[in-house]
């Protein structure tokens, strides 16, 4: 299929409808629709059911797309594997994660990489652990970095870390006393817990059960900044991770104290990419700088 009839029907799948993937596209949506049009009567099938303004992917779409996807992300390959032959330090890359990693660790992991690679584009997605995984597989993502991913095939796991988890607490607070605490210590202060949603929750409400510790938090929320921000304020204490609040434990605004809780397990943070296919020259730079931060922090 030609180049220009993959793009549009890529977008069209993605936007949902004609109009919108034209606006993306930047042409009129007769354009679009002329494309798919002759596409369909080409394969001599339709593409897509239109239901109620809305379309949807028919099984020979479902077929198409696949196979769409497939030769956009073997021409990306292409064309970057060129630009690196040329010594071209340019190409994209596209990492999946999730909101709390993309707000508290890759700030400064980003900065650092751009100021050494300024002609490599970085396309940073916040999204649910799903939903991460989901682009990677879909390609719409190179990698993906998150915690406790689930083992999951087509995937291929570039570095593994482990983080384990203490209380958050402001400069000055009685639990800066000790080098490391306990949950029971930690439940005698206004908690501010991470919402069951989050991939840390499981881990802290398994730990409080087999310690048979009753556990009634002030606040609940997703945003692992507003709970870094609610500490600061003097809202209560948190239990996060050591990566969550580097930042804040170096500039001395928070105090990170390791939990010795023999049932608590610390979280496991992965870089991962697709089995089938190697990354990009820039994908895996990318990746590599990810692994020296990491080793980095791991390392302090």
């Amino acid at each position: 299929m030609h180049a220009k009839v993959i793009r549009y029907f890529v977008e069209v799948v993605r936007a949902g409808s004609i109009r919108k993937a034209a606006e993306q596209l930047h042409v009129v949506p007769t354009a679009v629709n002329r494309q798919i049009l002759n596409l369909e009567e080409e394969l001599g099938a339709p593409l897509f059911e239109r239901i109620h303004n809305t379309l949807k992917l028919t099984p020979v779409g479902e077929i198409v797309l696949a196979h769409a996807r497939g030769t956009l992300r073997e021409f990306d390959l292409v064309r970057q594997r060129i630009e690196a032959m040329r010594g071209l330090r340019q190409g994209e890359v596209t990492l999946a994660t999730t909101a709390g990693l993309a707000d508290a660790f890759l700030p400064a992991v980003v900065q650092r990489f751009r100021e050494a690679h300024p002609g490599i584009q970085l396309k940073l997605l916040g999204l649910p652990i799903a939903a991460v995984l989901r682009s990677v597989s879909e390609g719409d993502a190179d990698l993906a970095l998150a915690y406790d991913v689930p083992g999951t095939a087509g995937f291929r796991t570039l570095f593994t870390s482990e983080w384990p988890i203490g209380a958050v607490v402001p400069a000055g607070h009685p639990l800066t006393a000790h080098a490391t605490t306990v949950l029971a210590e930690c439940v005698g202060y206004p908690l501010i817990l991470p919402a069951p949603s989050l991939s840390i929750r499981p881990i802290l409400d398994a730990a409080f059960g087999r310690s048979a510790i009753n556990v009634s938090p002030v606040i609940e929320t997703t945003s692992t900044a507003l709970m870094r921000r609610l500490v600061r304020q003097g809202g209560g204490i948190t239990l996060l991770n050591r990566l969550d609040v580097d930042e804040e434990r170096q500039d001395g605004s928070l105090v990170f104290i390791p939990l010795r809780d023999a049932t608590l397990r610390a979280q496991t943070l992965t870089l991962e990419t697709r089995a089938a296919q190697a990354p990009s020259p820039a994908a895996e730079l990318f990746a590599n700088h990810v692994v020296t931060c990491l080793d980095e922090l791991l390392a302090t």
